[in-house]
């Protein structure tokens, strides 16, 4: 397994926002060593408990410009990945979700502009919706299907506006299916933490549909891998898939937990959810070519990592 991002930006002074989340945390493990770390946190969904001796916090909301201008001032580089990440949430509170998505990154992309700080902003994989083509492609057409996708395409496109426009040195990052340790069972957080949760328990998995759809499983070590590859890049202006470039169906998931975890519980097929994208895969030639990203955890040793 990767034990890493190979380059940690040695010496720089480095900002993530959302550090206290699932992938923010991992980031600021492997970035801690070496670097000077800030951490802007509301923690209304990450833990203090995740992060290390020795960084830098500045706990305060995303929205709030003053906060914001305070944790950027100085540093070198940017990662955001401070965000509303559920697309139920998205859905039932949508104004609360740009205000946190959209108007957030705003204020770290302008703050940014202003400390000539590199920007390294997180999208997602839902800004393609249902896509045209699979493996997909960042030249792929981008039409999100809820209000999360639609946050994290301006989110998208305000990062590579702000690098054409102001010269802001930003790239974006587009992961999909990222999982890994400290990812809860909660529904935002994706199908591998929900189905260990009840294989370890003895629960029947529950699987919507007839569980061929497929995802793009990537490990929150690669994925880390791929973040520290953008700062590192001299690419601006450009965005990058990060995932395996494996399509693996839901059944076969459902499979490989209960084997991992030596699980005898059923799996239950449920009701097909409605919208559901039927196939969702990276094409992640452009990451390889441009930024080196490797992913190098296979599927049965990532979940490994979790029991």
């Amino acid at each position: 397994m990767s034990a890493g991002p190979s380059t940690t930006l040695p010496g720089r002074d480095v900002l993530v926002t959302g550090g206290g989340g699932f992938i923010g945390s991992h980031l600021v493990d492997a970035l801690a060593d070496d670097c000077d770390v800030r951490v802007l946190d509301d923690f209304s969904t990450g833990s203090r408990e995740n992060l290390p001796e020795g960084v830098t916090l500045v706990d305060g909301d995303v929205r709030d410009r003053e906060a914001v201008a305070e944790a950027v001032d100085g540093v070198d580089a940017v990662f955001h990945l401070a965000a509303v990440v559920s697309v139920d949430r998205s859905v039932e509170a949508p104004l609360e979700s740009h205000a946190v998505n959209v108007d957030g990154t705003l204020a770290v992309l302008d703050s940014a502009r202003r400390a000539d700080a590199r920007v390294v902003a997180v999208s997602s994989a839902a800004v393609y919706g249902d896509p045209s083509e699979v493996p997909t492609p960042e030249s792929a057409p981008l039409e999100p299907l809820s209000p999360y996708g639609v946050d994290k395409l301006a989110v998208d496109q305000y990062a590579r506006l702000y690098a054409d426009l102001y010269g802001l040195p930003a790239v974006v990052v587009r992961p999909f299916n990222v999982y890994g340790p400290r990812q809860s069972a909660s529904d935002y957080s994706g199908v591998v933490s929900v189905f260990l949760e009840r294989a370890l328990a003895g629960d029947p998995i529950p699987v919507h549909g007839d569980g061929e759809q497929t995802r793009d499983f990537l490990h929150v070590s690669d994925a880390v891998d791929g973040l520290v590859a953008a700062a590192e890049s001299d690419a601006t202006g450009e965005a990058f898939n990060l995932g395996t470039g494996r399509q693996v169906s839901v059944n076969d998931l459902a499979a490989a937990v209960k084997a991992v975890t030596d699980s005898d519980a059923p799996v239950r097929h449920t009701d097909p959810r409605s919208g559901d994208v039927r196939h969702s895969c990276a094409d992640v030639g452009k990451a390889h070519r441009t930024l080196g990203f490797e992913p190098s955890v296979r599927l049965r040793e990532g979940l490994a990592t979790l029991v």
